[in-house]
C-alpha cells in the first residue's frame, strides 16, 4: 500500500483477528529491552508491563479495514517505540475516541506525568489489550467505551457516533470514531475535571479544548492534528 506521510481513509466495517505470531525483535533483544524497561520503571515506577496487541498485516477493500494482530508484553512494544520502530512489518493499531461538543469543539486530554505518554494532549485511547479480543476477532468499540469511561468518567451510551475513519501515520494505524455529545465543551471539561479530582492516579492531568487550529499545542501529535484538519474540511457542510 503505497502511503503519503499522513493518509486519512473512511471506513464502514472492521475485521481484525488475532494469530499467534513471532516477534523477532521481542526475542532477539530481550535483555536490552528488559534493561531499557528497567530504566523507564525508575523514573515511572507505575509503568505496567501487561499484554498489548500489535498490528502485522492489514490491508482495506471495499470500505472494510481487515487486519492480523499478535500479542506481546508492553516493554516490548514502548522499546519498539522509542527506539525508533526498527521492525518495520509492525504496526501499532490503537482505537480513539474523538468527543465533538454541541457547540463544536473537540475536548482531549492531557497525558499525566506518571503515563509513558506524559504530556501528550490526544483523544481518549489505550493499547488494544487481549480482553478486547471476542472469538478471535478484536472489539474496538469495546476498547475505545472503555478508555473513553476510565480516562474522562464519560459514558458514551445513547450519543450518537460517526462510522470509523482510519488515520495511515507510518507505522501507527489509528481508528478514530468522533462521538457528537449534545454537552457543551465547557460542561465536557467540568464533568472530566471533577472525574480526574476523585481518581487515585488519573491518566489525565488536565483537558484542552480545540475549535480551530489556532488551538493547536505542541503536545498534540502531528497525525492527530491532521485528523482535525481532515474533519473540519470534510464535515463544514453537515
Amino acid at each position: 500500500m503505497k502511503m503519503t506521510d499522513i493518509d486519512i481513509v473512511p471506513i464502514q466495517r472492521l475485521d481484525f483477528l488475532v494469530s499467534p505470531l513471532p516477534w523477532s525483535f521481542a526475542a532477539d533483544r530481550r535483555a536490552e529491552i528488559e534493561d531499557y524497561f528497567t530504566h523507564l520503571r525508575r523514573a515511572k515506577p507505575r509503568l505496567w508491563n501487561g499484554r498489548v496487541l500489535l498490528l502485522r498485516d492489514f490491508e482495506i477493500s471495499d470500505a472494510t479495514l481487515q487486519g492480523t494482530l499478535f500479542e506481546t508484553d508492553y516493554a516490548s512494544f514502548i522499546a519498539w517505540r522509542d527506539w525508533g520502530f526498527p521492525d518495520r512489518d509492525v504496526r501499532a493499531c490503537f482505537a480513539m475516541g474523538a468527543l465533538l461538543s454541541c457547540d463544536g469543539a473537540f475536548v482531549l486530554g492531557v497525558m499525566n506525568a506518571h503515563t509513558a505518554g506524559a504530556g501528550g494532549i490526544y483523544f481518549p485511547s489505550g493499547m488494544l489489550e487481549p480482553r478486547d479480543v471476542v472469538s478471535g476477532r478484536v472489539d474496538f468499540d469495546r476498547n475505545v467505551r472503555r478508555e473513553i469511561a476510565e480516562e474522562t468518567g464519560l459514558s458514551v451510551d445513547g450519543i450518537a457516533a460517526d462510522s470509523w475513519r482510519v488515520v495511515l501515520a507510518q507505522q501507527r494505524v489509528a481508528l478514530i470514531k468522533v462521538f457528537r455529545f449534545r454537552t457543551s465543551a465547557a460542561d465536557m471539561r467540568a464533568s472530566i475535571l471533577d472525574h480526574l479530582r476523585n481518581e487515585a492516579e488519573p491518566e489525565l492531568s488536565d483537558v484542552h479544548i480545540v475549535r480551530a487550529p489556532s488551538d493547536f499545542k505542541l503536545g498534540m501529535l502531528s497525525f492527530v492534528r491532521a485528523f482535525l484538519l481532515h474533519f473540519w474540511a470534510c464535515d463544514s457542510g453537515r
